[in-house]
Parts: C-alpha cells; structure tokens; sequence
C-alpha cells in the first residue's frame, strides 16, 4: 500500500469521498450488491471498509464478515457502525502482508487497488485467488478517472485480479466513472445453480 497517502488524515473528514452522502456512492453499492451471484454467503472479507457503509450492505448476505483496512480511524468508524452485529469482525490490517488465514466465500477488493505499489498488489490479487473457496466469489469495483494518488491502472488492477487461477468472468460492468467485475470458482451460469420449478 502507498505510504504517502494519509488515510488517517481523510478519515479525520465527517463525510470522506461522499459515501454517506452522494446519490454516485449510494447507486455504487447497490450496484455492487446487485451483481453479486449468490443470494447470501458463509465467510466474506472486505478489504478496505471505510466508513462501514458497504459493510453494512454485505453484512446483511453473509454468516461471517471480516472488514479490514489500513486506517485505524476507518477500523474504528467501521466498528462503531457494526456494534450491533457480532458475526461482523472489523480490524486493521495493512495488505498483503496482513492477508487473513483461512478461506472466504466472497471477496470484496472494491476502492483500493489502486493505491497500491504494483508488487503489493499482485500478492494481494495472488492472495485473494488462493484464500477462495471452490465455488466462491470475489468482486473488484475501482475509479477510473485520474487522481493525484493513484499508483496503478484501474484496468491493470482488474487485469492482476482477473488472471489468478481458476476464475472465471460473470460481470463486467464499466461507466465512466467506474468498472465493476465479478469472478467466480463456479463456471455455471447463475440461472442454472438453483432449481427449476
């Protein structure tokens, strides 16, 4: 992850980057929500929680939630949100070198792959491809328009992503602003995995 940025510093901010706010922020995690192929998951992780606000959403699919991030403040903002729901684990920790033991069912990388040196990013990409269960999901949603602290391509970041073993493409979904991808273990097509009436 880039030293340079003062993530503390921006989690100093009532509102940083409008995700309480922003109509952009709050149709992003619907989004993302929508896209996801599995009506609810075991184990998930989100790298990255912020403020909490899509941890909130995802806590509501899953059995177990691991949120992390970098910025002590997020931690702490992120676990105030979360108090009220105990199979929700929120802790810092910087990635990869922090990548959390065991195996997940869903992988959130969405707003951070970008603020990474590129090595880092790669053995994070490499970590999340390893640590996913055989019919698991990871989804990565990032920025596309330039910014001062970007240190990798928005596509190179989906691009890492996309080439670790055994995944395979349900979604791409790009906008101007943005691109959304979901790759699965499960290579069925998602009408096909429940049964029909």
């Amino acid at each position: 992850m880039n030293a340079t940025t003062n993530f503390d510093a921006m989690f100093e901010q009532a509102d940083p980057w409008g995700f309480e706010t922003l109509w952009y922020e709050a149709r992003k995690r619907d989004l993302l929500m929508a896209v996801l192929p599995e009506k609810h998951y075991g184990r998930a992780l989100e790298a990255g929680c912020a403020t909490g606000r899509l941890t909130a959403e995802l806590a509501k699919r899953c059995d177990a939630l691991l949120a992390v991030d970098l910025a002590e403040r997020a931690v702490r903002r992120t676990q105030a949100r979360m108090a009220a729901h105990p199979h929700v684990n929120v802790r810092r920790a910087t990635l990869p070198a922090d990548w959390p033991p065991g195996s997940f069912d869903l992988i959130v990388l969405s707003e951070i792959g970008y603020f990474f040196q590129r090595d880092d990013w790669l053995a994070t990409a490499r970590h999340a491809g390893a640590a996913l269960n055989p019919n698991g999901t990871i989804v990565a949603c990032h920025w596309l328009r330039p910014f001062a602290e970007r240190q990798i391509g928005t596509r190179q970041v989906h691009s890492d992503v996309a080439r670790q073993p055994g995944l395979h493409r349900h979604v791409r979904h790009v906008e101007p602003d943005f691109v959304l991808e979901v790759w699965s273990r499960n290579p069925q097509a998602l009408r096909f995995r429940e049964d029909t009436p």
